[in-house]
């Protein structure tokens, strides 16, 4: 058997093994097919190329640049993903297991190009929140925004997931603007090395963004600066040991981990044998202990479950454990391959062993267990193994040990508030999940247990056709969780994005802070428009640029029409004594949707022209009331633009509603589809 040479990307160069090397056995047959490391590495011309080559390149590029480039890679690793699969295998992983990694890292990537098209500018600052005015005449105001790093991200990946574990952290990254270098665990890196080999073979990323390093990074956080961040997924020692160096405390590198998980599954009061849920439970915890064979940050290691269920519980899961066929992970009967590696076997016994001081092993024979189609010794095959703890509140290793494997805890609470106290005994979890039909039990969790994880998952009969799973991490929701996870949050659309920007209040008149943002602020100074704005294009209007209209007078006639048109009959409109005894009202007031409807027919051109649809309107506000024969006009201003597609972008529209005073009586954000 040829043994494939990992080379690490570094600088714009392929660099092969080299000294401190190390062999990578196969998961299947214990053979040794790799060889990845290299001591050699010029971490400091790694980080240089970085800061000077890849960054720059991102930070040219506006955000739907950047989301464009993220569509593209995840549609160029998508053609090519057969190869990745055909790699995964020997990682222990069934066909099944590698879509969840491979697929589902490609999917990431899908979904934060979305993100970054639909929730982000086209341009090179994020607006953090609305602007804050200090004077009254609003000519001193304050604004929070967010730019991309000028350092590198360091990625610090588990064994368990080589490609999704890489593209998770990547996606947010280049979204960011910056450049990032990529260090696997070793035991999978070549996996995450032929990924690699996709993205800079596909042409797609700007020479620096992607780096990547197989074996150990040296001293390289030892080099990092405060515009550097470090994003780790690993054990908890791992973590404590990184989080720990001087350097990186005294740098106030920004340091993220996900790490060491307890996640705990209950089942709810309500859930009894035969019911729905009973079964919906059997099933999530079959699948979590399986999957992967149980090589997940997010696997269920606890499961609790009322008393009187627990008999009931044990058998149910015990008769579908039994029927997992365990095997080569290439054929498809195989429904559970192997750990990543003997080692990893071995510690997964050794710390079933400590379970089992305070839990009875209820299912699976570590020394008499079937694997069809590949050798069990040479293998890194395990058995799934069911404990049951009978006395929960006394153990200890029950919930602080975590055998990183097919292995799972029953245990039985009393009432709700006892399963609460046991599911966060774990001190800190990514996700902790609840199957009940019960609106309040799901409540009474939440408050008692929510502070303890980073993700609380919630299942029933009404939703289980369409949910994506206790241990699925979803990019548009934060990946995370406090104490004994990490503390830190990954993936969360734009939150994940927040990690490589820095946050920064600005201040100034409105001018400075519409020149900074790129997005008209009130007060700024408006550009009067050379023509009506509805018939200029998307890309001749320009931000700033107003229409002014003018006055329309309100009539009694105009209220009760609309009133009576509508149906819209509310006393304040139609009762002048009643409207007075209102605080708000001084006597009869117009209807706020017969404003907008006014204003609409104010600013408004008719003709066909390059508005293409009026797709909404936002924060919407009626600060002072309109009687009739108040006269209202218009201001109707260019505050955003963003680009939906080749053929259109969305235009945001300030809309203020003034009376013949010039008090404002209406405010909003119009939205439209226009033309280029």
């Amino acid at each position: 058997m040829t043994i494939q040479q990992i080379a690490s990307y570094a600088a714009g160069q392929w660099i092969a093994p080299g000294a401190g090397a190390r062999s990578i056995k196969s998961a299947i047959t214990g053979e040794v097919i790799a060889s990845a490391g290299n001591n050699a590495l010029d971490v400091e011309a790694m980080l240089h190329h970085a800061r000077t080559v890849g960054g720059p390149a991102l930070r040219a590029m506006t955000f739907h640049q950047r989301a464009k480039m993220l569509k593209a890679l995840a549609q160029y690793i998508g053609e090519h993903k057969q190869a990745l699969y055909d790699l995964s295998f020997n990682t222990g992983a069934t066909q099944s297991d590698g879509m969840i990694d491979i697929d589902g890292g490609i999917g990431t990537m899908f979904v934060f190009a979305s993100k970054g098209r639909r929730d982000m500018p086209d341009g090179h600052v994020y607006v953090d929140g609305e602007p804050e005015s200090f004077t009254k005449t609003g000519n001193f105001m304050g604004q929070h925004i967010c730019t991309p790093l000028q350092g590198v991200a360091v990625h610090i990946n588990a064994f368990n997931f080589p490609v999704w574990g890489m593209l998770e952290k990547l996606a947010p990254t280049f979204l960011a603007g910056v450049p990032a270098i990529v260090k696997p665990a070793t035991a999978t890196c070549y996996l995450t090395e032929a990924c690699v080999r996709l993205m800079l073979q596909s042409g797609i990323l700007p020479d620096g963004a992607l780096q990547f390093v197989a074996g150990g990074l040296g001293d390289m956080l030892e080099r990092l600066t405060y515009q550097d961040v470090v994003s780790f997924t690993g054990s908890a020692d791992t973590a404590h040991m990184l989080r720990s160096n001087d350097h990186l405390l005294r740098n106030s590198v920004r340091f993220m981990a996900e790490q060491d998980s307890l996640n705990a599954s209950i089942l709810g009061p309500d859930a009894a044998p035969g019911t729905p849920e009973f079964d919906l439970f059997v099933k999530e915890v079959h699948r979590e202990m399986t999957a992967k064979a149980g090589q997940k940050c997010t696997a269920i290691r606890r499961i609790i479950a009322p008393e009187a269920q627990v008999p009931a519980l044990i058998e149910a899961l015990s008769d579908r454990l039994g029927k997992t066929l365990i095997g080569d992970p290439r054929s498809e009967a195989t429904r559970m391959g192997a750990l990543v590696s003997t080692a990893q076997r071995a510690d997964v016994l050794e710390k079933a062993a400590l379970i089992g001081t305070e839990a009875e092993r209820v299912f699976g024979d570590p020394n008499a267990f079937t694997v069809e189609g590949a050798d069990a010794v040479k293998g890194a095959f395990l058995t799934p193994m069911l404990f049951h703890c009978a006395y929960p509140d006394a153990a200890q290793r029950v919930h602080d040990t975590e055998a990183f494997g097919p292995v799972s805890t029953i245990m039985g609470y009393r009432d709700l508030g006892h399963a609460i106290d046991l599911v966060n005994r774990g001190g800190g979890s990514l996700v902790a999940s609840v199957i009940t039909h019960d609106p309040s039990v799901a409540r009474e969790v939440a408050m008692g247990a929510a502070a303890h994880h980073g993700r609380l998952y919630f299942n029933n009969r009404d939703s289980m056709k369409g949910s994506t799973g206790h241990g699925s991490p979803l990019p548009h929701l934060v990946h995370g969780g406090p104490g004994r996870a990490g503390g830190g949050e990954e993936m969360g659309g734009v939150r994940g994005v927040m990690h490589y920007m820095q946050r920064t209040a600005i201040q100034g008149s409105p001018d400075i802070l519409t020149g900074i943002t790129g997005q008209w602020v009130p007060g700024a100074k408006e550009i009067t428009a050379p023509a009506h704005p509805f018939t200029r294009t998307y890309g001749e209007l320009s931000i700033g640029e107003t229409l002014n209209t003018a006055p329309r007078t309100v009539t009694l006639d105009d209220i009760e029409h609309f009133a009576h048109f509508t149906g819209d009959t509310f006393y304040a409109h139609m009762d002048d004594d009643a409207a007075k005894r209102n605080p708000f009202f001084p006597g009869r007031v117009a209807h706020g949707y017969l404003l907008l409807s006014f204003a609409a027919g104010l600013f408004v051109e008719p003709n066909e022209g390059p508005v293409l649809a009026n797709t909404g309107l936002d924060t919407l506000r009626f600060m002072k009331p309109v009687q009739a024969g108040d006269a209202i006009k218009v201001r109707l201003t260019v505050k955003k633009k963003t680009q939906r597609t080749g053929e259109y972008g969305e235009v945001k529209w300030h809309v203020t509603l003034t009376n013949q005073d010039d008090d404002t009586v209406a405010e909003y954000e119009l939205l439209t589809m226009n033309a280029y």
